[in-house]
């Protein structure tokens, strides 16, 4: 058995909902963008960022590693899946108006190549498909910015709703 290696990180503590109520989607993703709001914990825990936003659409960049690997020595499923959901939540989100939230009902993920520590850093680009008052959609692409190879795409259906005040 080899020698542990150890991961730390440190997060802020997610910004309570009822201080950015009065934001928009896009206004309340620029303002993580921008470093105004800090961006949720999972961002750190798994190593990705939200780098980019505009109506309709949202650009993630993620940094494979070791500590992300499954047992048969590749980056686990589970951290594409990740990746690809908050970039595909975050696009629909940016075209939703204060008050209004958003969650994830449906998630198809299609990996199709393996991704290794040495892959370097990965770009998941997101684009709403449909936005209405009750369901949106959303598809989006996970490429190596060196390799310029897809690894996986991805579609979301979300449940929209009016946030509950207080």
């Amino acid at each position: 058995m080899s020698e542990s290696v150890t991961r730390t990180h440190s997060w802020v503590p997610p910004t309570p909902p009822a201080e950015v109520a009065h934001l928009s989607g896009e206004e309340f993703l620029r303002a993580i963008v921008e470093g105004r709001i800090a961006p949720p914990p999972i961002a750190g825990t798994l190593g990705f960022e939200l780098t980019d936003v505009k109506p309709g659409s949202a650009v993630f960049e993620g940094q494979t590693g070791e500590h992300l690997y499954n047992p048969l020595g590749t980056v686990h499923g589970g951290y594409l899946a990740t990746l690809l959901d908050s970039a595909l939540g975050c696009a629909v989100m940016s075209l939703l108006p204060a008050g209004i939230g958003y969650t994830t009902v449906q998630l198809n993920v299609n990996m199709v190549r393996a991704v290794h520590a040495g892959v370097g850093l990965l770009r998941c680009e997101a684009q709403t498909v449909h936005v209405g008052r009750t369901i949106g959609t959303a598809e989006a692409r996970v490429v190596g910015l060196e390799t310029g190879k897809l690894y996986a795409h991805a579609t979301t259906t979300c449940a929209i709703f009016p946030l509950k005040s207080g």
